[in-house]
């Protein structure tokens, strides 16, 4: 296997390591909230609440701050080095066009990400999770 082979494959780890923090994400709120009504105990788990806060947040400030994600720099970093064509801007804007042919300013994604952030951040208060010293068998 060559050099460039081994970059691509590590750029496409990147970009599944990637995608699966971004599921995390989204999907961890629609858990959360179909969990309080379905009345799921586990998502009560201060440890996984605290992940979800604590992802959500760092992509807020990052898009606060303009600061490529990590992810993405490594991401394109790899392709450069695989010979491969790499996107510009940061990771959701690129998916979001090619999945769905949209573009918008910076300022748009700013926003949904900080209403996102809020929308984490009141499910902290609204759908409490257990103190950290509360153990539960489904944790």
């Amino acid at each position: 296997m060559n050099t460039q082979t081994l970059y691509h494959l590590a750029a496409d780890a990147v970009l599944l390591l990637h995608t699966i923090f971004v599921a995390f994400v989204v999907l961890g709120l629609v858990l959360i909230l179909c969990g309080a009504a379905l009345c799921w105990s586990w998502i009560r788990n201060p440890w996984f609440r605290l992940a979800h806060l604590l992802a959500i947040a760092v992509v807020v400030l990052q898009s606060w701050l303009d600061v490529l994600c990590p992810l993405t720099t490594l991401e394109i970093s790899l392709r450069n080095r695989a010979g491969d064509a790499p996107y510009a801007g940061s990771f959701i804007a690129h998916w979001l066009e090619a999945l769905l042919y949209y573009r918008a300013p910076a300022w748009v994604f700013i926003l949904c990400y900080t209403l996102f952030g809020i929308a984490v951040a009141l499910t902290w208060y609204n759908i409490r999770p257990r103190p950290f010293a509360a153990r539960s068998d489904s944790d």
